[in-house]
């Protein structure tokens, strides 16, 4: 399927590494102009010049001002924002009665309210122009729990419901909203947790992923950014114009128990 995003532009979030910087590869790759946010300046910048017509600015989607900032900085460059692709994100484990209270909010902050926050910002301009595509990077754990994960399944969850009510007010004004729940990426994010995951248990990071990530999935592999960024970008195609308010599972048969 061939998708032509000649003369739109996007915003990324928290891309500049996995998920987000493949979807900021993908959205340049079928035309599009992309304002690549994240904190990591030394790599968000690499990207960036790595894409025609891209820019990265720094940003912390924490920031009520940096996101208003961010979508202020896409129209200055781009006269306004087609797609908005809400990815940032990051995970802290504690089980709730030993979860810092400043760092559980910060993670909800980032992970559900910046997206609302760029969501309110940027949707004007796409009601202006009559099109727009709004794609959220939830999670499995968007709709099931795991232990110990309480600010990041909260946020995830409640990114699907931002997903779902945004989609009922924009219909009828040519913009989808749509979330994208995969179940364990190949990320810089994810390796991290195995780390972890492999110290505290005191077994190999293979078993980690064996025993414990990928135990209730069917299919016993990672995803990779790849293959979320192929959904992405397929969510921003005419053909996908009638799907809006959903939550796309890839979660290789988590779920399906």
């Amino acid at each position: 399927m061939h998708v032509d995003l000649t003369g739109k532009s996007a915003v990324v979030t928290g891309a500049a590494g996995g998920i987000g910087r493949a979807i900021a590869e993908v959205l340049a790759g079928a035309g599009a102009r992309v304002l690549l946010a994240d904190l990591n300046a030394t790599d968000g910048e690499q990207v960036a010049r790595s894409l025609a017509g891209c820019t990265f600015e720094r940003a912390d989607i924490g920031s009520r001002d940096d996101c208003r900032r961010l979508i202020a900085r896409a129209v200055e460059l781009y006269g306004g924002v087609d797609v908005l692709v809400n990815n940032a994100g990051l995970q802290r484990t504690h089980p709730v009665e030993e979860f810092p209270e400043d760092e559980w909010e910060s993670l909800v902050r980032v992970m559900l309210v910046g997206p609302f926050l760029l969501t309110k910002y940027a949707v004007p301009h796409m009601y202006r122009k009559g099109w727009g595509r709004i794609i959220n990077i939830s999670s499995v754990h968007g709709l099931v729990a795991s232990p110990y994960k309480s600010a990041y399944v909260a946020a995830k969850h409640g990114l699907i419901g931002l997903t779902k009510t945004v989609a009922l007010e924009a219909g009828a004004k040519g913009v989808t909203v749509n979330a994208i729940c995969p179940s364990y990426v190949r990320t810089g994010l994810v390796e991290k947790q195995i780390a972890d995951q492999a110290k505290v248990h005191g077994i190999s990071e293979d078993q980690v992923v064996e025993r414990i990530m990928l135990e209730p999935a069917a299919i016993k592999r990672l995803l990779e950014p790849e293959e979320v960024a192929a959904y992405a970008l397929f969510l921003c195609s005419d053909e996908a114009s009638g799907i809006t308010g959903s939550a796309q599972l890839m979660d290789a048969g988590w779920t399906a128990r």
